[in-house]
């Protein structure tokens, strides 16, 4: 008589399968550039009157298709979590997942940028749930840099988008009726930038970032387009201009060294080009006369991109 056959056991789990369980935080700051990109055609109509039809047609298509896309990929990354929430702290310790969630975050403030001429009781609560949320994620990350090792503390460009960026609530804060939150985000936020852009200098003259890591630095631009924009909404225009000089000089030097920057290949980070060019077109184009031509310009480049 023969014994039965044994069969081994498996010798590693099977994969989970599941809607949506692997949705990559990455998916968000492309659709972030969107977002700035259809706002910056919608600049475009005011700046260039001949053009203001096409403009807004763009603009229209543009927001619209990206808001539904953005509403898509929240519920796929939700399904995620629902299913294993503790998701989200692991996504958070490593750059491309911070930067995916600040993506994702700062997007709800975009959205309240886009519905401002359409339903602005909507957009003050989108615009507040941002704010609660933004809030929420940079003490979520304070704790994760906390928890890291002494090498994950560093400061990278995304330190931006998780600590700077409540300035784009400023960008529906005027056109809401609430100048003083504008003036808050705008002087709350600048000296963290400013410092955030000095270690960062530092860093890079003492030592040559990793390849991957350098789509990063085109962050860099993002605040100085965004304290731009948003001095203008507050009546300061002399400032809008200065902020626009050293974007303009942060944009050149990216573009000087773009070859370098893109050595690795293409990645996941490359997300990190979108939406820079799309907000330093939208300062330039409210800046008007030349500073619209350029921006102009960028708009075209940035939407090619």
């Amino acid at each position: 008589m023969t014994s039965p056959r044994v069969i081994p056991p498996q010798l590693t789990p099977q994969a989970k399968v599941g809607l949506w369980r692997r949705t990559p935080p990455a998916i968000f700051p492309p659709l972030m550039g969107l977002f700035g990109l259809g706002l910056a055609w919608r600049r475009a109509g005011g700046a260039f009157g001949l053009s203001s039809d096409f403009a807004s047609g763009v603009a229209d298509l543009i927001l619209g298709a990206v808001t539904v896309l953005w509403l898509f990929a929240v519920l796929a990354y939700l399904t995620k979590v629902a299913r294993r929430p503790g998701v989200v702290m692991e996504d958070l310790r490593i750059l491309p997942g911070r930067a995916g969630l600040s993506s994702l975050v700062l997007s709800v403030f975009l959205l309240a940028v886009v519905l401002v001429p359409y339903a602005a009781d909507a957009a003050r609560l989108v615009l507040f749930a941002g704010l609660a949320l933004q809030t929420g994620l940079a003490l979520m990350i304070i704790r994760t840099l906390i928890a890291a090792a002494p090498e994950g503390r560093s400061v990278t460009p995304i330190w931006h988008l998780s600590f700077v960026g409540f300035i784009i609530a400023g960008v529906s804060a005027a056109p809401l009726g609430y100048p003083l939150l504008g003036q808050a985000v705008l002087f709350g936020t600048l000296p963290v930038a400013v410092v955030i852009w000095g270690v960062s200098l530092v860093q890079l003259i003492r030592r040559v970032p990793p390849a991957p890591l350098r789509p990063l630095l085109a962050i860099h631009l993002s605040p100085a387009s965004l304290f731009g924009i948003v001095s203008m909404l507050q009546g300061y225009p002399r400032m809008a201009v200065g902020f626009a000089v050293l974007g303009g000089v942060i944009l050149v030097a990216l573009f000087v060294v773009a070859r370098w920057i893109t050595a690795s290949g293409f990645s996941p980070l490359w997300g990190a080009f979108t939406f820079p060019l799309a907000a330093y077109a939208s300062l330039l184009l409210m800046l008007g006369g030349h500073g619209a031509e350029l921006g102009g310009v960028v708009l075209v480049v940035a939407t090619a991109t």
